[in-house]
C-alpha cells in the first residue's frame, strides 16, 4: 500500500457542492489501495477578502498578524472536507499546519519550511485514516507562532508532505487539466504535454506559468517527487512532472522548445549616474538582496567618465519596497538619478532541447523582429531564453514564439 498525496486549490474546494466532489476522488483513491494525504486550500475568494478587509484598516499591516488572518481560510475549510469523507464512510481526520508537524522559519508572509515532524501523520495513516491538512501554512517554534508560506503555499505544503513521507506520487487538483506549451486561453493551438521534467518545469514556473508555483516544483526535483498535475472538475489525464524521464528524454532533446510563457508581473528599475567604481554594485544588490527582494535580470552599461547605469527587473509587486531601499541607497552613493518602467512583460521559451540546438537564440530574435517587437533586456540559461518587452506586445510575442519553435518547431537546428 502506498502514499498518495491529494492537493486541491480554492476553485476546487469553492462550495459545498465541491467539496463533496473532493471526497469522492479522495475515497475512490483510498478505496484502490493508498493511504491518503489531502492538501487543501482555502474556498476560492476567502483569503483576498481577508486581505482586504486587512488594507481597509491599514496598508502597513503587522506581518505576523496577517499570518494569523490568512491562514484561517485553510483551517477553517479543512474540518469542512474531513467530515465530508467521513459522510461517504471513511474515516478522516483534519490538520492544521502546526498538528501536522510542519515547522518553518520565522519570515512572516513568505516562510520556508525547515522541517516536518510526520509521527502523528503516519500514525493516522497506518490507522486508515485519511488525513486532511490545511495548506500553505506552518508554524515557527522559535516563537511558537503560525506562519504561510506565501503565494501558492499549498502546492508547496503538498510536495514538501509527498517528500517528508516518501509518497509514491504528488497530485495537484487543479482547474486546467495539465501542462500546455502555452496558455490556451491566449495560444488557440497549445498541446497539452503528457511529461515534462522537473527542471523544464521549474523555469516555467518562475517564468509566469501559473499551473504551478516554482518552489513547489524545485522541492520535487530536489527530493525527487513525482508530480502528476490534474483537473479537479473533469477525469482526463494529467501531466507527470518528474526526473525519472528514461526514453521520454531522447524524444525531449529533439524538440528545441517545450514552452512558451510570459509574465507581466515585472517592473524595471534603472539607476543613473552611479559612481563606476569596484564595489557599487555589490552595495545595490546587497542592499536590495538584505530586504529579502528578488532581482531578475540585471544589465550594467561601460562606465564613461566615472559614471555608470545599472538596470534591473523585480516582480511589480516589490517594486515599492525596491524603490524605497534604492532611496536610501542615493544619500550614500551621491546624485542617482532612479527611474522606473511598469509597462513591460518578460517573454521566455524553455526547453531541454536547446542544449543541443544551435540557432535557438537567432530564431526567436528575428520572429519577435518580423512583428516589430523590440528587445530590452535579455537573459539566458541552458534551457531557457527570455526578454524584456513592451508590455503591451505580451500576447502577441507568445504566440509567434509557438508558432516559430512549436507549431513548425521541425524547422530549428
Amino acid at each position: 500500500m502506498g502514499i498518495v498525496v491529494m492537493k486541491f486549490g480554492g476553485t476546487s474546494v469553492a462550495n459545498v457542492e465541491r467539496i463533496q466532489n473532493v471526497a469522492a476522488k479522495v475515497v475512490a483513491k483510498r478505496n484502490a489501495g493508498n493511504k491518503v494525504v489531502v492538501v487543501a486550500s482555502a474556498m476560492a475568494g476567502v483569503t483576498d477578502k481577508l486581505i482586504n478587509m486587512l488594507k481597509e484598516l491599514t496598508t502597513d499591516y503587522d506581518l505576523r498578524e496577517y499570518d494569523q488572518m490568512v491562514s484561517t481560510g485553510e483551517t477553517s475549510n479543512v474540518p469542512l472536507l474531513a467530515q465530508a469523507i467521513k459522510q461517504l464512510g471513511v474515516p478522516a481526520m483534519s490538520f492544521t499546519g502546526t498538528q501536522a508537524g510542519i515547522e518553518t522559519d520565522n519570515k512572516y508572509s513568505k516562510a520556508r519550511i525547515s522541517k516536518i515532524e510526520t509521527k502523528r501523520l503516519e500514525a493516522a495513516l497506518d490507522s486508515g485514516m485519511v488525513c486532511v491538512v490545511a495548506g500553505f501554512q506552518g508554524y515557527c517554534p522559535e516563537s511558537g507562532d503560525v506562519t504561510t508560506l506565501g503565494r501558492g503555499g499549498s502546492d508547496t505544503t503538498a510536495v514538501a508532505l509527498a517528500a517528508a513521507l516518501h509518497a509514491d506520487v504528488c497530485e495537484i487538483y487543479t482547474d486546467v487539466d495539465g501542462v500546455y506549451t502555452a496558455d490556451p486561453r491566449n495560444v488557440r493551438h497549445a498541446k497539452k504535454l503528457d511529461v515534462i521534467s522537473h527542471e523544464e518545469m521549474l523555469e516555467l514556473s518562475s517564468l509566469g506559468a501559473k499551473v504551478l508555483v516554482s518552489r513547489c516544483v524545485e522541492l520535487g526535483m530536489n527530493y525527487n517527487v513525482d508530480i502528476m498535475v490534474l483537473s479537479s472538475l473533469e477525469d482526463k489525464p494529467g501531466t507527470l512532472v518528474t526526473s525519472k524521464m528514461g526514453a521520454k528524454m531522447a524524444k525531449m532533446e529533439k524538440i528545441a522548445v517545450s514552452g512558451v510563457t510570459s509574465d507581466k508581473n515585472q517592473a524595471k528599475i534603472t539607476l543613473r549616474d552611479l559612481p563606476d567604481r569596484p564595489g557599487v554594485a555589490a552595495e545595490v544588490f546587497s542592499a536590495l538582496g538584505g530586504t529579502n527582494i528578488n532581482v531578475d535580470m540585471i544589465i550594467q552599461n561601460f562606465g564613461v567618465d566615472g559614471i555608470a547605469n545599472i538596470s534591473f527587473t523585480v516582480s511589480k509587486t516589490e517594486l515599492p519596497a525596491a524603490l524605497k531601499t534604492c532611496n536610501a541607497l542615493a544619500k550614500t552613493l551621491g546624485s542617482l538619478k532612479i527611474e522606473t518602467d511598469e509597462d513591460i512583460a518578460k517573454v521566455s521559451i524553455v526547453g531541454i532541447g536547446m542544449k543541443s540546438h544551435s540557432g535557438v537564440a537567432a530564431t526567436m530574435f528575428k520572429s519577435l523582429s518580423d512583428n516589430n517587437i523590440n528587445i530590452l533586456m535579455i537573459s539566458t540559461s541552458e534551457i531557457k531564453i527570455s526578454c524584456i518587452i513592451e508590455e503591451k506586445f505580451a500576447e502577441l510575442a507568445v504566440r509567434v514564439l509557438h508558432d516559430a519553435f512549436i507549431d513548425h518547431g521541425d524547422n530549428i537546428g
